[in-house]
């Protein structure tokens, strides 16, 4: 079957984007394949199309979870057989999945490059027919590249057990450096690179400094109606954001990692099918989502690199039309990112005291602990050893990346709480326990379906908002149990911890030591290239990402920031002042108002309101409203 017969029959597309058909016909011909496909570029085609006109079974490495089960589930729904080696899976389940892969007539089967180091895993894919390996997200084995993970480097493994089966790697961003390095690392053989360019002439970049964030989200966001990504930097601003823009009017939602399975594909499915206009998120969002209609993506925050923050703008305008990304600065925000990124960055000492002391509160021998599991109560942790959260959070991080450790926060350990009596036998029951009174309202105002379903609780929130000890809110959850008013399941822990190798303390990390001081090395210089695009307004932004890419250009886009502003300087107020008096034969405007008004920047309009004034055309009332005179 041709490629095209097979986009076709299963995307229902007739042609192929930028690059996709040579990069295919590259891997049906056995060659190793580079591939760099920008955000929207259509990777996945890439060796999905080979695979399936292949006889056997594509395996594809990825390090991200969320991204293997989209992918499964669309290949599922096109009639394709994919699996997927997820988390969480007993050993009789993975023993089968594996069984199936070498005798059900799969087509695909995703895992991580840690379930890879599993030797049940090794001896079933020596036994599968193989036709293809893809390594998504392929950054991840440079130790240049954003987001290293060190088992990256054992993929060569796969290549080892199937020797003459070809490779493809793939992914959105990397630099030369990280290119070359990649393409050693999988011991490829006269490789076939294909680059796509990183120019998005339909994005307008934009950098705005203000004062007041929430004051220009509502401007943007009127000023190019559409859909729109707002992203954040943690949870409670996604539903700070939200709140604030559904009291203006705006049709909202908002998406991060605590929310339910059932409740992200809710959201996810109003937002994409165009039921909600604004999708409010943390940067986890995005991935593997392809909206063609996003008019506007608005980072509240300084994204923490240019390659991520290529990739969340990139969302916008796959449609081709005319789209806006805009970051929004504050003076406040350099100090801010440099401390969330840099300032609580472990040092190689304190990440050995981390590991030292988790071994101990686990009660970890000597030579012991390898595979076991922990319920970890990270708080706690902290508040026993006097260590600071953030800190100490990104050590444990750091041995998770390095497979010292599994850190594993999929909340499956929270509190679950469901009322399973109705609303008047509830009230009722209340009127003679009286003492339950605030902890049940607390309950039902916090968590909008506790009487419809089990419903995962945020115990510490809980015991904030009734403002009593948590051993007695715990009391109180039990005698409304015992009443048979709720069912209850109580959980001690957030987190799992499982230790991969025996404790062996300093020799346990020395070997990753090195990894450590250059992944710092790469993140102090992901956030000063972030800083420094952001204070250059001497140069096109769309020319500082490619150069940044190593693509050089001597085009401005003449749509970002920079170029409009610079367009304006020939004659900054011309064509604004005729605005302005056009505006104020209506009403008397403040400086915000007529900002709705006229497109222009709120310097050149303040500079334009001067001049009237000079002029004796305008005055301002006492109302801090300009009038006519």
């Amino acid at each position: 079957m041709h490629p095209i017969e097979v986009l076709e029959r299963y995307w229902n597309h007739t042609s192929f984007r930028p690059l996709q058909e040579e990069i295919i016909t590259s891997v049906l011909n056995r060659e190793d394949t580079f591939a760099l496909l920008p955000t929207g570029g259509g990777k996945s085609v890439c060796f999905q199309i080979p695979a399936l006109i292949q006889d056997g079974i594509c395996i594809v490495i990825s390090p991200l979870i969320a991204l293997m089960k989209d992918q499964v589930n669309t290949l599922k729904a096109k009639g394709i057989k994919a699996i997927a080696l997820t988390s969480g899976l007993s050993y009789k389940d993975l023993d089968t999945q594996l069984d199936n892969c070498i005798y059900g007539n799969y087509k695909f089967l995703y895992l991580s490059p840690e379930r890879l180091q599993q030797s049940l895993v090794q001896e079933r894919i020596q036994q599968m027919r193989v036709n293809l390996i893809a390594i998504d997200e392929a950054h991840c084995i440079s130790q240049w590249g954003n987001d290293f993970r060190p088992a990256y480097k054992n993929i060569s493994t796969l290549r080892e057990m199937h020797p003459h089966v070809n490779c493809i790697a793939l992914t959105a961003s990397a630099k030369y450096d990280v290119i070359n390095d990649i393409v050693d690392n999988l011991d490829f053989i006269n490789p076939k690179i294909y680059k796509a360019s990183f120019a998005r002439p339909n994005i307008a970049y934009n950098v705005v400094h203000t004062d007041d964030k929430l004051y220009q989200l509502e401007y943007f966001l009127r000023t190019y109606s559409g859909s729109s990504i707002i992203y954040v930097r943690n949870r409670r601003a996604t539903t700070d954001i939200h709140n604030f823009l559904n009291a203006k009017g705006f049709s909202s939602t908002y998406f991060h990692g605590g929310i339910t399975n059932k409740e992200k594909q809710k959201r996810l499915y109003e937002w994409t099918n165009g039921q909600k206009q604004i999708m409010v998120a943390t940067t986890a969002f995005g991935m593997g989502i392809d909206k063609a209609d996003v008019k506007t993506v608005i980072h509240i925050n300084l994204p923490e690199s240019l390659e991520s923050y290529y990739q969340e703008a990139g969302r916008a305008g796959r449609n081709g039309e005319l789209a806006q990304a805009i970051i929004l600065k504050q003076h406040i925000d350099e100090d801010h990112l440099r401390s969330q990124f840099l300032s609580s960055l472990p040092s190689v000492a304190f990440v050995k005291t981390v590991y030292n002391k988790l071994c101990n509160y686990f009660q970890i021998s000597y030579g012991e602990g390898e595979n076991t599991m922990h319920q970890f109560d990270f708080k706690s942790f902290c508040h026993h050893y006097k260590l600071s959260a953030s800190i100490t959070y990104n050590a444990l991080l750091l041995l998770d990346r390095n497979a010292i450790i599994t850190l594993t926060q999929h909340f499956n350990f929270r509190t679950k709480i469901q009322f399973i009596t109705t609303n008047a036998v509830l009230f009722k029951y209340l009127e003679t326990h009286l003492d339950l009174n605030i902890l049940v309202k607390v309950l039902l105002r916090t968590y909008g379906g506790i009487f419809d379903y089990d419903t995962k609780v945020n115990l510490g929130l809980v015991v904030k908002k009734v403002n009593l000890p948590e051993n007695q809110v715990i009391t109180q959850l039990q005698r409304l149990e015992k009443d048979e008013v709720i069912s209850l399941q109580i959980a001690n822990t957030d987190s799992e911890i499982t230790f991969l190798k025996p404790r062996e303390d300093d020799i346990t990390i020395n070997p990753i030591a090195k990894t450590i001081k250059q992944q710092h090395t790469l993140k102090h210089q992901q956030i000063e290239a972030v800083l420094s695009y952001i204070k250059n307004d001497l140069v096109c932004r769309s020319q500082q990402l490619l150069s940044y890419f190593g693509e050089q250009t001597v085009q401005n886009c003449g749509i970002c920031s920079v170029c409009i502003a610079k367009a304006s300087k020939t004659n900054p107020t011309a064509g604004v002042t005729n605005q302005i008096l056009k505006a104020l034969q209506a009403e008397t405007l403040s400086s915000r108002q007529l900002l709705q008004h006229i497109n222009c920047s709120e310097k050149v309009l303040l500079k334009s309101l001067l001049e009237l004034i000079e002029l004796n055309k305008i005055k301002l009332t006492h109302a801090n409203t300009y009038t006519l005179v």
